[in-house]
């Protein structure tokens, strides 16, 4: 039985069973009979049912966030904070059902009106950077919308996932409806994509593992909503708060120990300020508190996984341009300092996704080149833009191919707006009001009259 470890310690916390093909098929036919159940009730029920869950997530918001510190080696803080996301993206959704309102197209001889009707079993891959938060973003709308989920958390993370399953069978989600199966994704996931009764795979993850999913749907012309790798940009102008903008800098790009698809890892400075920007930036980087993630202060803990750490660590080597590091934890766990680089823009730490605290910081001349810059990656899936000239936000805002911007923020993701990338780093929309109707098919029905 698989052991999960905790990364801050590298301890046992945990065994896993993985579930089998068998066990997989066997869930995913228990997901049909529960889905059909659940589409039948009427829509303030499955809301009902819902605020439910919603109330149980509420009461183990501390269970589940120490739970996330052992297994994923989250700051505390920012653990609970997932875990009171998870309940607040359910609340949110909870509101769907009773409105997933169709509509009357005027037609000659008749009545035209359409329907939202759910596709059936859903199947969510989540990742292992955020395993509650992601989770949630796939099966809340799914359930609102009426379906059955079949959710796969990655295999270094899936207690929280887990826990999540089981509160929902106790806030009184009918049996088969809302199922965890944690194991391999060559066996559990792979599944996802060949069954004939799930009929949308949400994935969250590596570009390279979307592509084979988005191929691996094709063939049964299934639905799939891919958020994937990123390389997003950190523009700062020289009219902005440049202050601000390196003291927020190392937030946009070391929160959870830049495990993040939307950390903005090149961080772009219009050339007359890059100096002072730097001098700026160096103590911010220092000041980010690594360490133990139990504790109320920490801001950055351990990568997931030695095999990962290794990976990131491939990245900064001895001739690796470095400009100033923070600080981390010797001995045993993942600890891998806050470090900043200044490559050149076609080395691999420049263009490849590192998904660690390694940041690259590059001077550009204008504001042609700065979105130039910002575009020459394959992926597209967040950014930032720092500057006083509302015009030049705005110019900026539409050149530069990203799902997901924020203007004098290193903020750009909330449950309650549109969410995923451009070009190589995603398909489709998750979160926001219409997140539901991405978990429907469109049904049009005419009604004549003479």
């Amino acid at each position: 039985m698989p052991e999960i470890l905790n990364p801050a310690d590298e301890s046992v916390v945990a065994s896993v069973a993985h579930t089998s093909l068998e066990q997989t098929d066997a869930a995913i036919e228990r997901a049909a009979e529960a889905q059909r159940g659940w589409a039948a009730l009427a829509p303030a029920d499955r809301a009902r049912l819902l605020r439910r869950f919603a109330d149980a997530l509420d009461g183990a918001v501390e269970e589940l966030a120490q739970l996330e510190v052992r297994n994923s080696g989250h700051p505390i803080a920012q653990a609970r904070w997932e875990a009171g996301h998870v309940r607040d993206v359910l609340e949110y959704y909870s509101a769907s059902p009773e409105r997933l309102f169709g509509r009357q197209i005027p037609v000659a001889g008749g009545l035209d009106v359409t329907f939202h009707e759910p596709l059936g079993v859903v199947g969510v891959i989540t990742p292992w950077n955020f395993p509650m938060t992601i989770a949630s973003w796939g099966f809340a709308p799914a359930l609102a919308a009426g379906n059955a989920v079949v959710l796969k958390p990655a295999e270094w993370t899936p207690l929280t996932s887990i826990r999540i399953g089981e509160l929902a069978l106790e806030a009184g989600l009918p049996e088969g409806l809302l199922q965890v199966l944690p194991g391999r994704g060559s066996v559990v996931g792979e599944r996802f994509v060949t069954h004939p009764l799930v009929r949308k795979v949400a994935f969250t993850g590596s570009t390279a593992t979307g592509k084979r999913i988005m191929a691996g749907a094709a063939e049964g012309v299934k639905r799939v909503t891919l958020e994937l790798g990123g390389k997003s940009a950190n523009i700062v102008f020289a009219d902005a708060d440049i202050e601000k903008a390196a003291a927020t800098a190392p937030y946009g790009v070391f929160e959870n120990a830049g495990q993040d698809c939307c950390a903005r890892s090149r961080i772009l400075v219009q050339r007359g300020v890059y100096e002072r920007f730097m001098e700026l930036l160096e103590p911010a980087v220092r000041g980010v508190a690594v360490g133990d993630p139990t504790r109320e202060t920490t801001e950055m803990g351990p990568l997931v996984s030695r095999p990962h750490l290794e990976k990131v660590a491939s990245y900064v080597t001895d001739d690796a341009d470095v400009a100033f590091r923070g600080s981390a934890p010797d001995g045993p766990g993942f600890w891998f300092a806050p470090t900043v680089l200044t490559p050149a823009r076609d080395s691999r730490a420049a263009t490849e996704e590192i998904f660690g605290p390694v940041v690259s910081v590059f001077p550009f001349d204008d504001e042609d080149d700065a979105v130039r810059f910002a575009n020459s990656s394959e992926y597209g899936l967040s950014g930032s833009i720092w500057t006083r000239d509302v015009g030049r936000a705005i110019r900026v805002s539409r050149a530069v191919e990203a799902g997901n911007l924020s203007v004098n923020s290193h903020s750009s993701v909330r449950y309650s707006t549109p969410f995923g990338g451009f070009k190589q780093s995603g398909l489709g929309r998750e979160l926001g009001p219409d997140a539901p109707l991405a978990f429907t098919e469109t049904k049009n029905v005419f009604l004549a009259v003479d």
